[in-house]
């Protein structure tokens, strides 16, 4: 297809006389789609006849839901907006697990699905989804396009609303005869969002009064999210945390915003975060919140959490601050404006005796296990760190593996970890890695994976294979659906119902699906076998036959306070 001239005005140039998806498809390069992934179908066919001859990469996935995912990996990797499409019916509605994922994130993601022609809309004609109904209450907004002289609008908006404020998924569903018609006349392509106004730019006199709390306090921390991520803020919050001295604590999504190799690193807090972020939030006189929304695997009990702190809470969605805990000076906007504002007003001050009680914490309770017997899944881990120089962009599952990837690999740049926060999905891992190597061709990718997780979404190997994409897949199985088995041995009397999880051979498998195949039982074999793993040029399963019945800790209990944390053998 010719190129048309791309006009920005309300009134576009160029386009009369062609078809819907001729115009979709000028719209996706208008907003820089270089890579979008899917599976066709009957009700999107017009736009595949399009792409025939497209200079955009459409990546064929092997289910919808891993096209999702790969679509929100790639966005957590580079910062830009993933896009996805499918089919009507059944292929829209494998969408919804990625898109809740996204939306629980804050991943800008636009959907595009095929719809049944207008006229059927409502008459259960065949794969006919409500999918605008389904998905209204998982995604940031959505639309349903019936007039093709709509479409061009409606893309803009789409992908305005997706990236802008806090970001999320946006589906556009649209029904194939508005890809089909074409347009009489020129199309009207301005945006009508008269409602939308995000708040970016933070109140002045807000930022002073947080400088004027964190000046004042002797014993204050950082508590960092994904947000920071988000905005591109994490220099400005590692200039502030060095400038004051101010240890810092990340949530799952903040790791890497701060280098863990810092004397003020912290690490993760929370549920199963570390003994000394968990003791310094509770102790600490002063809170600074940043891009995080005090979830509850965060703080465990609301009544009893940071109780000696005035709490500070910069965030760019003002339905965040205080809707979990209540903060003294709330701060709405973008949090690299934000710190931009408050990174002069933050005074240098020796803060010595709170950052060696810190440090005192750090060295009675850091993050261990035991290496005698079987290999232990922390310790495959903390090889794959040492081995990548802590470098690698490593995206995870969800289970015990994900929260000994994010103790122990050693975290130290930002969008280096690519994993499901709010959501917890599991099947996450494999699909959003794969994503993320499209993002980042030359980056190292790494795919930390349970036996479960894996299970789920393994068949996108074979997307990684027929794209030649050097994903490095490692699946630590341990034979049971691990964080469900620790629950069960801790609270339900070992009574283990439904968790164990035999697996086949993941290496053979792989073998199979066209990648190599390496499975490691040994611990004297295990240095070996990663580098084996990371020199090979194309894609590769790792299958790590680890400890059965090995437990996270540090463990907050349901109901609990952050310093009655189970420390196991951490104690």
């Amino acid at each position: 297809m010719t190129r048309k001239k791309t006009s920005k005005s309300a009134a576009a140039t160029g386009y009369m006389g062609i078809s819907g998806a001729e115009l979709l498809h000028e719209m996706l390069l208008e907003q820089g789609v270089e890579t979008m992934f899917g599976y066709p179908g009957g009700m999107v066919l017009p736009f595949f006849d399009v792409l025939y001859s497209s200079p955009i990469k459409f990546v064929l996935t092997r289910h919808e839901q891993g096209a999702a995912h790969m679509a929100d990996g790639y966005s957590r990797a580079t910062g830009k907006t993933g896009v996805v499409l499918a089919t009507s019916g059944p292929g829209a509605t494998n969408l919804v697990t990625g898109l809740a994922t996204a939306n629980m994130d804050s991943i800008p993601i636009v959907a595009f699905t095929g719809q049944v022609r207008s006229h059927l809309i409502g008459n259960d004609a065949f794969q006919e989804a409500d999918i605008t109904g389904i998905t209204r209450p998982v995604v940031k907004h959505n639309y349903l396009v019936k007039r093709v002289e709509d479409l061009g609008r409606t893309v803009r908006e789409a992908f305005h609303i997706a990236r802008t404020g806090r970001p999320g998924p946006v589906v556009v569903d649209i029904a194939i005869d508005a890809t089909t018609a074409k347009l009489a006349e020129e199309p009207d392509l301005e945006l009508r969002l008269p409602g939308y106004k995000p708040q970016t730019v933070g109140n002045v006199r807000q930022v002073k009064l947080a400088a004027e709390a964190i000046n004042a306090s002797e014993r204050p921390v950082l508590y960092v999210g994904g947000g920071v991520v988000l905005a591109g803020a994490s220099d400005l919050m590692r200039a502030i945390a060095t400038k004051g001295s101010i240890p810092v604590t990340t949530t799952l999504l903040g790791l890497g915003s701060f280098d863990e190799s810092s004397p003020l690193a912290l690490q993760m807090l929370g549920m199963h975060g570390s003994a000394s972020a968990n003791f310094a939030v509770q102790d600490c006189d002063c809170l600074i919140a940043v891009g995080a929304r005090f979830d509850d695997r965060v703080t465990g009990n609301l009544a009893n959490f940071a109780p000696n702190a005035k709490i500070i809470h910069i965030d760019v969605d003002p339905a965040s601050i205080s809707k979990n805990v209540v903060v003294d000076i709330p701060v709405v906007g973008d949090a690299k404006d934000i710190l931009t504002k408050m990174l002069p007003l933050i005074q240098e001050k020796d803060r010595s005796p709170w950052v060696s009680r810190i440090t005192e914490w750090k060295r009675r309770y850091p993050f261990r296990y035991d290496a005698d017997g079987h290999i232990k899944p922390q310790e495959v881990i903390e090889t794959i760190g040492k081995m990548t120089d802590h470098d690698a962009v490593v995206a995870t599952g969800v289970g015990q593996h994900q929260m000994w990837s994010a103790q122990f690999y050693g975290w130290r740049r930002p969008r280096q970890i690519i994993t499901s926060g709010g959501l917890g999905t599991m099947g996450f891992g494999c699909p959003a890695s794969i994503g993320a190597q499209f993002a980042l061709p030359g980056a190292t990718v790494i795919d930390i994976d349970g036996d479960g997780s894996f299970s789920m979404t393994m068949v996108e190997v074979i997307t990684a294979v027929q794209y030649q994409q050097p994903v490095k897949f490692v699946v630590l199985d341990n034979g049971f659906l691990g964080m469900v088995r620790q629950w069960q041995e801790m609270f339900y009397g070992r009574r283990y119902s439904s968790v164990v999880h035999k697996c086949p051979d993941f290496a053979g498998l792989a073998r199979a699906f066209g990648a190599h195949g390496i499975r490691v039982s040994e611990r004297s074999e295990l240095a070996d076998a990663v580098g084996e793993m990371l020199k090979h040029e194309g894609p590769v399963v790792l299958h790590a036959e680890v400890e059965p019945e090995e437990n996270v800790y540090p463990m907050v209990p349901a109901g609990k306070s952050l310093h009655e944390m189970e420390l196991g053998k951490l104690a």
